[in-house]
Order: C-alpha cells, then sequence, then structure tokens
C-alpha cells in the first residue's frame, strides 16, 4: 500500500511535540507540504527542522486555536499560499497541567479552558477550511480524540472525558453535513502512549503497580508510539479511505 501526499498541503495542530510532531514528519516523509501549529515555539522551531531534515518544505506557527480569528488568518494565509488546505489534523489538546479532583471542587475557568483547546479549537479549525475544501470537492478532516472520550479518563478529569466526547461526535456531525462536497471526517482515539510531558508524568505518578495494571489491560500488553498513531491519520487521510468517514478507531493496542 502506497502512501503519496506529493503536491498536498496539511495542516497539523499540536505539532511542538508527541503525536503531533509524529504525524508533522510521517506527511514530510511522504511528500506533503506541512503546516506546523502550536503555542510552544522552541518545541515546535525543532519539528520544523526535522520536517525539512526529512525534504519536506514545512512552515511553522504560533497560534492559539482557541482564538477564532487568529485561526481565520492563519487558515487564509495557507490558503494565499497553497489554493487551499488538503488536510487537516485537529491533534491539540491536552489537560492544560489539571489533576483529577472531585466534581463539586472544578471551577467554570478550569472547564472552559479545557473545551477550549480540545473541542472549540478543532471547530474552529474545520470551520475556517470548509470553504476551500468545498471548493475542491475534495478534503480530508483527521480529529485526534482520547479512549477517555470513549470510556473515561484515567486522571479523572471531567472536562477532558466530555472534550474527546464531543470531539468524536462531532466528528460524526461534519462527515454528515460535508460528505456531498468529497470532504471525509475520520477520528482516532489513542490508547495512553508517553508521547509528552504530561503523560510521561502519568506514567511515573502511576507507579510500578499502576504501570503493570495498565499494561495488563492491553490486549498486546505493551505500550504504543507516537508513531503508531501517526500511521493511522496517513490511512485517514490517504486515498485508501476514500469511502471511509464519520469512524472513530481506536489504536490502543486493544482493550
Amino acid at each position: 500500500m502506497k502512501i503519496d501526499f506529493s503536491g498536498k498541503t496539511v495542516v497539523v495542530t499540536g505539532a511542538a511535540h508527541g503525536f503531533g510532531r509524529a504525524i508533522c514528519l510521517a506527511f514530510a516523509q511522504t511528500g506533503a507540504q506541512v503546516w506546523a501549529l502550536d503555542v510552544l515555539e522552541d518545541e515546535l522551531a525543532e519539528t520544523g527542522r526535522l520536517c525539512r531534515e526529512a525534504g519536506a518544505r514545512c512552515e511553522t506557527r504560533s497560534i492559539d486555536i482557541t482564538q477564532a480569528s487568529a485561526v481565520k488568518a492563519l487558515v487564509d494565509e495557507v490558503c494565499s499560499v497553497s489554493g487551499h488546505v488538503d488536510v487537516l489534523v485537529n491533534n491539540a489538546g491536552g489537560v492544560l497541567g489539571q489533576v483529577g479532583q472531585p466534581l463539586e471542587s472544578v471551577t467554570p475557568q478550569q472547564w472552559n479552558s479545557i473545551f477550549a483547546v480540545n473541542l472549540s479549537g478543532a471547530f474552529y479549525l474545520c470551520q475556517a477550511v470548509a470553504p476551500g475544501m468545498k471548493a475542491a470537492g475534495a478534503g480530508r478532516i483527521v480529529n485526534i480524540a482520547s479512549g477517555a472520550g470513549l470510556t473515561v479518563s484515567l486522571t479523572g478529569i471531567q472536562a477532558y472525558a466530555a472534550a474527546k466526547a464531543g470531539l468524536i461526535s462531532l466528528t460524526r456531525q461534519l462527515a454528515h453535513e460535508l460528505g456531498e462536497w468529497g470532504i471525509t471526517v475520520n477520528c482516532i482515539a489513542p490508547g495512553f502512549v508517553r508521547s509528552n510531558p504530561n503523560t510521561e508524568r502519568q506514567w511515573q505518578a502511576m507507579g510500578s503497580a499502576g504501570q503493570q495494571a495498565l499494561l495488563n489491560g492491553i490486549a498486546l500488553k505493551r505500550l504504543g508510539t507516537a508513531d503508531d498513531i501517526a500511521s493511522g491519520v496517513l490511512f485517514f487521510a490517504s486515498d485508501h479511505a476514500g469511502w471511509i468517514s464519520g469512524q472513530t478507531i481506536s489504536i490502543d493496542g486493544g482493550k
């Protein structure tokens, strides 16, 4: 199965490290022009360097995707260079340093901030790229949710589980709205992967007993990597997935 994105323009959010960096590199290695977005400028610059080393054209932009006006301006810039966005990967998200706490202790700011980066930002990006994709009669949107959106959050953070469930639902809704223009919208729900500082802290906090319990609950008895998630994204974005839309696939080693 050959996957080639030569001549395609790909936008990836949350590109500074972890899943986002792996996704950017995977597209870079298959010929895409990559636009890598994040708020973490130093790590984002490293993603750009690695993509260019792989022989790809890669633009990096520091952007807060929770600001709809900033998102629109960024997509306008991409379109002024490339015409339209061929592939959008909504990967940005996370728990923003929050930890699990009782329901009654959660503040409105804590709740809203997680929804803003995990769900609203993805909506703004989809909204901004849709006109160009419609005009082209084709497009791929891939959302990165979480196993927390299908079951429960390992951290117990209510907003994170709810926002990722919302992203899965948004995937289904947009697939039906945009399908007549040849645009597919799909979603990946990753299992636990040690891919960034937050997940590394979570892993260490589990202790040896908790780590083993987590592994015991995985059919393959091992953790995956960011590259495993990137491979799923490439498939959904490729011509091989041309009749797949509105779907969420768990990439979690088997639960």
